[in-house]
């Protein structure tokens, strides 16, 4: 088989793995927030500028993996 195939199934399994720890992550850290704010909604201003702090953490593994993705295909 030919490189350039195993380049695009490498890239597409770093995002599709990639993917998946972020979309948890991100589902887990709203529930968790709205369940918060849910039980004592005086907190609602102090959680969530956390709960987006705590998203974007969590997203940027996301983007490490699509940064990886990127340097395996154009390299």
């Amino acid at each position: 088989m030919d490189s350039e195939v195993f380049k695009l199934l490498a890239a597409g399994l770093c995002m599709g793995l990639g993917a998946i720890g972020p979309g948890v992550g991100e589902g887990f850290i709203g529930g968790k927030a709205l369940e918060a704010i849910g039980r004592n909604p005086e907190v609602a201003g102090k959680v969530t500028p956390l709960m987006f702090v705590a998203m974007a953490v969590t997203e940027s593994t996301g983007i490490y993996s699509l940064v990886i993705a990127l340097i395996i295909l154009f390299s």
